[in-house]
């Protein structure tokens, strides 16, 4: 009887081969170079150089506008396993300005993969390096913090770049929002039926996020980071969403006078990552820019009302300075810190309280939509359901 395992010998898989690769040179805006090779697209690039921290999830990082001008760095030593696929992408397109890498996969090991990464970079037009000391480039910029950086498969003198790279804008007062966000308006149904709808305001959403909410019997309403108070309204919102995104929030004066008018009609509402910075400085909290940021799916934070930690996913460079001891007056209610980053103190979460002591909105730092997880914050979006039910969510 011949089964399976009884075909015969079966010769040896040859190794794939190698990539021909150029000479590839990263200059620090401090001055440190980095030498290695080039991996996607040939050319030059600047942006600030950021690291994440996540084992996994590269494709959805990769198509994160979040990280629109900024350099992704992965501290993960072997990237590019499971290739490219064509359900994980969270936008249209990369949106990283270069990508640093140690060791790029030699093949892809996944039934879902369409293509390799490289090849996907490259198409994109996505300048890279490989063979980087990725751990030596992540403990610089956690000593000195994050700057700006620039990466040259043409470059061969390395002051030459280091001008280039000096002459580009840091990420400090750069309004980036309305380079991602949708230019027009579309509605991304509910799947069963509609208990809610929800006016969201794209500061550069993943895709996950309307997913999520759809899930729950949300009808999402996806507006421009343009969009006015006037057309927020205009949708007869149950509640208002403002997501994600790029930049730094001081220089989002048009996004916090929408939100400020949202709180003053008692709208409830709901941000993540820059919307809960937006939230903060709608409060009349302020922003700060951190020395090197959360990236990464590995990030332990604390909900100080349940005492439960979370692993959660982040990308942010810049924080809310709210007080950690006690609650907050402001012109719409009292506001306290919910949720608190484990590694270093940073405030992950509001909660504002109306005049009658019911919440009226609450913000988190990180992602509940977890692409591509963990998926301990999910239940996030179950609070905000509550609250567009009237409850304390």
């Amino acid at each position: 009887m011949t089964g399976l395992w009884d075909r015969g010998p079966v010769a040896a898989p040859r190794p794939p081969l190698r990539r021909r690769r150029d000479q590839a040179m990263l200059v620090l805006d401090d001055g440190r170079v980095f030498h290695g090779e080039s991996y996607g697209a040939p050319g030059e690039t600047v942006g600030e150089a950021v690291f994440s921290t996540g084992m996994t999830g590269y494709q959805e990082a990769l198509t994160d506008p979040s990280y629109h001008r900024q350099v992704l760095v992965m501290t993960a030593p072997h990237v590019g396993n499971t290739g490219w696929n064509t359900e994980d992408s969270e936008s249209a397109r990369i949106w990283v300005a270069g990508y640093v890498v140690r060791e790029p996969a030699r093949a892809v090991s996944s039934w879902r993969a369409t293509r390799g990464l490289e090849d996907q970079l490259a198409q994109q037009g996505v300048v890279g390096i490989c063979g980087v000391d990725t751990r030596a480039l992540t403990r610089h910029l956690r000593e000195r913090g994050v700057m700006r950086v620039g990466i040259s498969t043409t470059e061969v003198d390395a002051k030459a770049l280091r001008g280039r790279v000096a002459g580009t804008p840091p990420m400090t007062g750069m309004a980036l929002a309305g380079q991602v966000s949708t230019t027009e308006r579309y509605t991304v149904p509910a799947l069963g039926p509609r208990r809610f709808r929800v006016a969201v305001l794209d500061l550069g959403i993943k895709a996950t996020t309307p997913r999520a909410m759809a899930e729950r019997g949300i009808e999402v309403v996806v507006l421009p980071a343009s969009a006015t108070l006037e057309d927020v309204l205009a949708t007869e919102p149950d509640g208002v969403f403002f997501s994600n995104g790029p930049g730094d929030p001081v220089t989002a004066d048009h996004e916090v006078g929408v939100l400020r008018g949202v709180l003053e009609r008692g709208i409830p509402y709901f941000g993540i990552c820059f919307g809960h910075q937006l939230l903060g400085r709608a409060l009349g909290l302020s922003t700060y820019k951190l020395k090197y940021g959360h990236r990464g799916i590995n990030q332990p934070v604390l909900d100080r009302a349940t005492g439960r930690v979370e692993v959660t996913s982040h990308n942010h460079g810049f924080a809310v300075q709210a007080d950690l001891d006690g609650p907050t007056a402001t012109p719409y209610g009292v506001v306290e810190v919910s949720h608190l980053c484990l590694n270093d103190d940073v405030v992950e979460g509001l909660r504002l309280f109306d005049g009658d002591g019911r919440q009226a909105a609450f913000s988190v730092q990180y992602h509940p939509e977890a692409a591509a997880g963990p998926h301990d914050a999910g239940y996030l979006f179950d609070r905000f359901c509550a609250l567009l039910s009237g409850g304390e969510g």
